[in-house]
């Protein structure tokens, strides 16, 4: 009875053109529910004239296993195909017209293959994405060339982020590239460090753009001031603090006339942020 509710209920998304996706889906819960022979075998019938009564219950077997495949297949083919296929009346059958209908030749696979080759190899990431929208980007065409029959490392993909980040990465991926194998580094712990990269370089921008802001309410507030101050910086009510470069206090060196960003010491201290340590992040 459990078999024959989880029968009724669709386990797989219906057949939507892309053939080698949804094949390997259907593939593996047909192995998971042991119904794959009735697509490399068919079913097993009996001898007409003097079947015994254990080949008439192979027979038997097969055929209602035939039944819960083909089950499982209408569930996932829309109507209108299913309506041209409906002649075949074995699970095999289908199979090996959906195949044939749809799989395509090798010559149209190996084109396919090739544009997303293309597209792979001048995919970079754009000024202002995110570290995980790009990983996203990235591994939706690795996958998609996986299907294709192309075999992708991790080491392999891991160096193409590396040299298509934007600039903003360079002292990062020298840092990364300096004290790891990139060939061995999961894409896992390559985007975890570079979304820490991404969080820091945002909050140093907040604090540049905090203390912009503050001069700003500086030049403000003196513009407003009394005549009478004498130009010493101060506002009518003695709270303006005249701004001037020289005054800012560096994040990094904790000298006066620059922000950290103007640092000597910013790009070694940036890449240093950068250092993976030995145990797991």
């Amino acid at each position: 009875m459990a078999e024959s509710s989880n029968n009724m209920q669709p386990s797989i998304s219906k057949f939507d053109g892309h053939y080698e996706h949804w094949a390997m889906l259907m593939e593996k819960l047909l192995r998971s529910k042991e119904y794959w022979n009735q697509i490399e075998v068919g079913i097993i019938t009996a001898p007409a004239v003097g079947a015994t009564q254990e080949q008439q219950k192979l027979a038997e077997e097969s055929k209602l296993k035939d039944l819960k495949a083909k089950n499982y297949l209408f569930q996932a083919i829309d109507r209108t195909i299913l309506e041209t296929i409906l002649t075949r009346n074995t699970t095999k059958e289908i199979w090996d017209s959906m195949r044939q209908k749809y799989q395509g030749s090798n010559k149209v696979k190996k084109a396919q293959l090739q544009a997303l080759r293309k597209e792979y190899e001048n995919l970079n990431m754009k000024i202002g994405e995110s570290v995980e929208d790009y990983f996203s980007r990235t591994l939706a065409i690795a996958n998609k060339m996986s299907v294709q029959g192309e075999t992708l490392t991790e080491g392999t993909i891991v160096e193409k982020i590396l040299r298509s980040l934007t600039s903003r990465f360079n002292y990062v991926v020298c840092s990364i590239e300096e004290s790891n194998d990139v060939t061995t580094m999961s894409v896992d712990q390559l985007q975890s460090s570079l979304i820490v990269q991404e969080t820091r370089m945002k909050w140093q921008k907040d604090q540049e753009e905090q203390v912009l802001k503050m001069s700003y309410a500086g030049r403000g507030n003196r513009g407003r001031g009394n005549r009478n101050t004498r130009g010493r910086g101060r506002s009518s009510g003695g709270r303006g603090q005249k701004f001037s470069i020289e005054n800012i206090e560096c994040y990094k060196c904790h000298k006066l006339g620059h922000f950290q960003s103007e640092s000597p010491n910013w790009e070694e201290e940036n890449a240093n942020y950068a250092q993976f340590d030995d145990a797991p992040i």
